[in-house]
């Protein structure tokens, strides 16, 4: 028997590329932070912020903002970009709609994003669940503003259609990658599912603003991008973010480079001038990050549109 060589087993599988400058976080408010930790830890919630090792933690929660993460902390799907953990999830919590409503009003938010992982167990991929979590916590946050970010729902009709008579005032679902890297990517999703998802959405409620988001650093091509941004629109989404994938682990797809901030703003530049009405781009970029700020600027110019429409 040939002796193993010891640096070879011991290699990662896809080593972890050292972050740039231009990649750094730090807490601006250490008691905001520990104390949003605690109201979350309290309450037994589970965030997208802890579970998929997000790298604005430490800013978001030191301004006592959290993105809630419903129907546990374990996904039916087993995307390779994502460090939420896959396998059998547990039931639903039926007292989590009345949690998350508390935790909003406890953390005085003004605009609340809830997300969750994939649920495709579910007669319904969860979107009842959603429905009731929207309704509960508008009953104690009458003035505060909801944003869901949601599966795609794959295969279960039209259960979108809970979530949307719920009325959130944004329906978030990312779009993640180009088409090209879907099978590695997202294996269990579908790339045209998922913007038929955003376009029908639009169809029932036109009212509702409409999000999605793109990673970028997978090996993607810049032409692959500016498709994806017209089949956004298409699907007459509003609001894009574009971010830069970061690697959680070696076991994960690997990070082919690193975007230079330069490119992420002409990719703004870019996207603004196709007619999307916000674009986030940054290497920090997350579906949630600065959410309330910029949910705030679309609802103006939303409004500003309207004027202009009604005088002409």
């Amino acid at each position: 028997m040939k002796a193993r060589h010891p640096e070879k087993v011991n290699n990662p599988i896809n080593p972890i590329k050292k972050k740039p400058t231009w990649i750094r976080t730090k807490i601006i408010d250490t008691q905001n932070y520990f104390k949003t930790k605690e109201i979350i830890n309290r309450k037994k919630l589970h965030t997208v912020c802890q579970e998929a090792s997000c790298p604005n933690i430490s800013e978001c929660w030191s301004k006592k903002h959290a993105t809630f993460m419903i129907m546990g902390d374990t996904c039916t799907r087993a995307c390779s970009f994502c460090n939420v953990k896959t396998g059998k999830p547990n039931s639903l919590d039926p007292l989590e709609p009345h949690k998350i409503s508390l935790a909003t009003k406890e953390l005085n938010l003004k605009h609340v994003v809830i997300t969750s992982v994939d649920r495709d167990d579910l007669e319904d991929g969860g979107a009842s669940h959603f429905s009731k979590v929207i309704l509960e916590t508008r009953k104690l946050n009458k003035n505060t503003t909801i944003e869901v970010l949601t599966p795609d729902f794959l295969r279960k009709d039209n259960a979108y259609k809970k979530v949307v008579d719920a009325n959130p005032d944004v329906f978030n679902h990312n779009i993640e990658t180009v088409p090209s890297l879907y099978r590695k990517v997202r294996p269990g999703s579908k790339y045209f599912a998922s913007l038929d998802l955003l376009k029908s959405v639009k169809q029932v409620n036109n009212k509702i603003f409409t999000k999605s988001g793109l990673m970028l650093g997978l090996g993607e091509t810049k032409n692959e991008v500016l498709q994806v941004m017209d089949d956004l629109l298409l699907a007459k989404v509003d609001f894009l973010t574009i971010g830069q994938y970061l690697q959680p682990t070696v076991k994960h797809y690997p990070l082919i480079r690193y975007v230079q901030p330069s490119e992420f703003k002409e990719f703004k530049q870019i996207a603004l001038s196709k007619g999307f009405l916000i674009v986030a781009s940054s290497p920090l970029t997350r579906s949630s990050y600065h959410a309330d700020e910029d949910f705030s600027k679309m609802k103006k110019l939303r409004e500003k549109q309207s004027q202009c429409q009604q005088l002409q």
